[in-house]
This record gives structure tokens, sequence and C-alpha cells, in this order.
């Protein structure tokens, strides 16, 4: 199945990545799943979305078709076809 991953400005820059990458997956896959493939392709982004646990970054939100895993399943939510999975980070100053 077809996700398209979509990713901030910032991020793109530091990882090197387009403004989207569309990921094949098997048809069961999670929001895991994907961020896996998505590091396979860009090693750099790993440690910037998850920590060294494997968990979401506390500053990095993420949302499937416009729904926030933070408030559902997290990383193991289901994706299905066609999802839009939108990666967030935090931007904070003073």
């Amino acid at each position: 199945m077809s996700v398209t991953m979509r990713l901030p400005a910032p991020l793109q820059a530091m990882v090197q990545a387009p403004p989207e990458v569309v990921l094949d997956l098997p048809a069961d896959a999670s929001l895991a799943d994907a961020l896996d493939e998505l590091r396979r392709r860009h090693p750099t982004v790993e440690n910037k979305v998850r920590d060294e646990r494997g968990a979401l970054r506390e500053h990095v939100n993420v949302f499937v078709d416009g729904a926030d895993v933070k408030r559902g399943a997290g990383l193991v939510t289901v994706l299905p076809q066609g999802a839009t999975v939108i990666v967030l980070s935090a931007v904070s100053g003073g």
C-alpha cells in the first residue's frame, strides 16, 4: 500500500529529504513501520523523530490523516491505504 509522509522544512533540511516521501508498505503497516522505512531511506531522520528507546520525541507531533497519534494508538497506529502522515517538530525560543 502507498503512504505519503510529509516533513516540515526544518526537518527536510536537517536530514536532506524532500517535502513528501511516498512509501510502499505492507497492508497492515503501522506508523512505526512507516518510520522504519523512512529511516531506511533517510537514516539521519531517526534521531530527530524518535528517541533512543524508539518512542516519538516529546517535541515531535505526528498526524495520520489529521488525527494526532499521541492521543490515539501512538506508534502502533495502523495506517490505512493512501494515508497522509505529517511529522511536525515544535519550535521554541525565547
